[in-house]
């Protein structure tokens, strides 16, 4: 028995993984995020699985039922948006497994900042403007951020930046990154990414929080902030470059025929 940590992606029902969806075809329970994985995924259970939205369950009674199905002999597909391994919560229950001594794989996903990099039809490193990616979040009232990883010093980086779960709390995010960045620093909201209601709000860092005020979001929105984001005076990459050679192509080297 074995319970598959499985990354739905970010919305889009048919970003998941060719693996994941067979092993929710396959398992005989299915434990999923109910508020962010797509139905049309979890409909991929067996007509006879136990389907259960965790969304309103706490974490003692997400296990219990992982040790329910340890105890019949049922793999389980704990099933969670985005990709497991960032902010995904799967650590805590990893650990519970442990101790019970039920094993347990994860199987990736595509995360949210890349499927709306792909909306966005943006790539988030281009030559001379950005080649740093940092995801992180903000501290809020239920949870700090761990020193040195305040905006204040993430901002220094000048790095592309994708924040997650801090909607609430652009203030905040203006006022750490402005003397970094600038005011005029684009930025885009992703609402909902690869959900038929997504929704992208390109805008700056000073005008941000008015056009999130306009379009009312409140959450399940990742804030992007760097100078790629519309920038096309930057040089090309020398990895396609005629005069540029590496181990798979010779500089000047003809094609047979």
């Amino acid at each position: 028995m074995t319970v598959h940590f499985i990354g739905a992606g970010p919305g889009a029902p048919d970003l998941i993984t060719v693996r994941g969806l067979r092993l929710i075809e396959r398992c005989p329970v299915c434990l999923y995020a109910g508020s962010l994985v797509p139905e049309e995924i979890v409909k991929a259970a067996p007509a006879d699985a136990k389907v259960m939205d965790t969304a309103p369950m706490h974490l003692d009674q997400i296990v219990e039922e992982m040790k329910k199905a340890h105890e019949a002999g049922q793999d389980v597909a704990r099933v969670h948006s985005g990709d497991p391994s960032i902010y995904g919560a799967v650590a805590e229950q990893m650990r519970r497994l442990d101790a019970l001594g039920i094993d347990y794989d994860v199987v990736p996903g595509v995360p949210a900042f890349a499927g709306a990099a792909a909306r966005l039809k943006t790539e988030l490193t281009l030559p001379e403007i950005a080649q740093t990616i940092i995801v992180t979040r903000t501290g809020m009232k239920a949870s700090s951020m761990p020193e040195g990883e305040q905006l204040e010093v993430l901002g220094q980086s000048g790095a592309t930046l994708a924040i997650h779960l801090s909607i609430r709390n652009l203030d905040y995010v203006r006022r750490a990154l402005e003397p970094y960045y600038g005011a005029d620093c684009p930025v885009v909201i992703a609402y909902r990414a690869t959900w038929p209601d997504e929704l992208y709000i390109r805008t700056t860092l000073a005008e941000m929080r008015e056009k999130v005020r306009e379009a009312k979001i409140t959450r399940t929105a990742l804030i992007f902030v760097g100078r790629v984001f519309g920038e096309v005076d930057f040089g090309e990459s020398d990895l396609y470059n005629a005069e540029f050679s590496h181990v798979l192509r010779n500089r000047g080297k003809k094609k047979a025929g």
